[in-house]
């Protein structure tokens, strides 16, 4: 089963040089485990453009969807047998990034 691995933190700025070489190999143990499916770091809130295309023509607003303390800032897709394993897998991400990271299953 596929999981999303979202990182959410209350700033902005990037991770140290400490944080980084910690998710290196977290992210190394996840494809040598065969967890790997992908990852990527996000753009600051200010950065999203939002499109609402559900009326008569497209409407496209500058910045983040809502404004919170905390927004999404990474992510990890993750193949785990159940969700202990990927639960498991979230808290060790978690102390690698330095950040909270919650788990949604993919239906």
């Amino acid at each position: 089963m596929k999981y999303l691995l979202s990182v959410i933190h209350d700033k902005s700025d990037l991770a140290t040089s400490d944080e980084q070489a910690a998710i290196d190999v977290f992210n190394d143990r996840l494809q040598a485990e065969g967890h790997w499916v992908f990852a990527g770091g996000l753009g600051a809130p200010g950065t999203a453009t939002v499109i609402d295309n559900r009326g008569a023509e497209a409407m496209f607003t500058d910045g983040p969807f809502l404004e919170s303390k905390e927004f999404l800032v990474g992510f990890w897709i993750i193949e785990a047998p159940d969700l202990d394993v990927a639960l498991k897998l979230a808290a060790d991400g978690s102390k690698a990034c330095n950040r909270k990271v919650e788990v949604r299953p993919f239906l």
